[in-house]
């Protein structure tokens, strides 16, 4: 009797080991077939290894972007040089300017549409072109390298001279170098503080990227006549400075102002070198004479110390008139304003 029971169990045991090794079977087939599944949704390698959870990886835009406007310059200049406009050189300069703008900006186009992302996203929004952003950073700018050349003069290390332009003649050099700096302007600080200041922002956050840029921004002065070490280092300390006004205004349109009407005034109004250049057609026979440390020597006035108290006293005022938005995130540019 013992013995039947027991046959009967042992049958029992050999059917639940089979439904368990069915079941087993059933598993390893379920996880194959989800394996395949999941091999067979998943997104191409290709697609992983460019674009991440916010879009196009930045890395690969950031590099996009150099490839391509580095070889949109060089065809910009060679197609510039393609013919003569004068001996004086002044319309070359100002369509070269043109072109390296263009070569800054069609590849953040492209991108943009690639990325999916507004064009204002990157600080240049249409709709606030030459509007009061612009107006007033051109006011910060003009009254900025005033006050160097008043601490200057009060030096008595600037001699204005006199007016060496007259009538039409002044009022078309006075045009012509406004025009040419605001093009300056919109391409140095679209380059440097536009998309790529945007897309280096998403990978490693804002300031760490604007200081990569800023330190950039002041190494490709180098190639100025007269330029040296202070003056790269001003540049790149003004480039920190533009980045500010971007994070706190939400476009580059007041660094624009702050630029072009920096540089005019510098170059055109006050008539001293800029950059290590000195502008034809000023509008003054002026000189600087006295210490280096104040005059700035061959650089100019962006060399001299007086430039470098100036530049921290208006980032530390215009940190207290427009302070950060509640709503911008670190590392984020905040939002466009109207």
């Amino acid at each position: 009797m013992f013995y039947h029971v027991g046959g009967g169990c042992g049958n029992l045991s050999t059917m639940g080991d089979l439904e368990i090794e069915k079941g087993k079977s059933d598993s390893g087939s379920q996880n194959l077939r989800d394996d395949a599944f999941a091999a067979a949704t998943a997104p191409p390698y290709a697609q992983i290894l460019f674009w991440g959870p916010d879009g196009l990886r930045p890395g690969w835009g950031f590099a996009f972007y150099v490839v391509a406007y580095l070889a949109l310059q060089s065809l910009a200049i060679q197609l510039v040089g393609l013919r003569d406009f004068g001996d004086s050189g002044l319309w070359t300069m100002l369509l070269v300017e043109v072109g390296n703008f263009l070569a800054a900006a069609i590849p953040a186009l492209v991108l943009a549409r690639i990325e999916r992302r507004p064009w204002a996203a990157y600080g240049l929004p249409i709709r606030q072109a030459f509007g009061r952003r612009f107006w007033a950073g051109a006011l910060w700018g003009f009254l900025s390298i005033s006050l160097v050349m008043l601490a200057i003069y009060s030096g008595h290390s600037y001699s204005p001279g006199h007016i060496i332009l007259h009538r039409v003649r002044l009022l078309r050099f006075a045009a012509f170098w406004g025009t040419y700096f605001v093009i300056v302007g919109l391409y140095e600080d679209f380059l440097f503080r536009g998309y790529s200041q945007f897309t280096l922002a998403r990978g490693i956050g804002f300031w760490p990227a604007a200081v990569l840029l800023a330190a950039t921004f002041g190494l490709v002065h180098r190639g100025n006549v007269g330029e040296n070490w202070s003056g790269l280092l001003l540049a790149a300390l003004i480039g920190l400075f533009f980045c500010l006004t971007l994070q706190r205004t939400g476009t580059l349109w007041f660094a624009i102002g702050f630029h072009a009407a920096w540089d005019w005034g510098e170059s055109f109004f006050y008539s001293v070198p800029d950059s290590g250049t000195v502008a034809p057609g000023h509008l003054l026979n002026s000189t600087l004479h006295g210490p280096v440390w104040l005059t700035g020597g061959s650089v100019g006035p962006e060399g001299s110390v007086v430039c470098f108290l100036v530049i921290v006293l208006i980032s530390v005022t215009f940190d207290r008139l427009y302070p950060r938005s509640a709503s911008s995130a670190p590392g984020t540019v905040p939002p466009q304003v109207s």
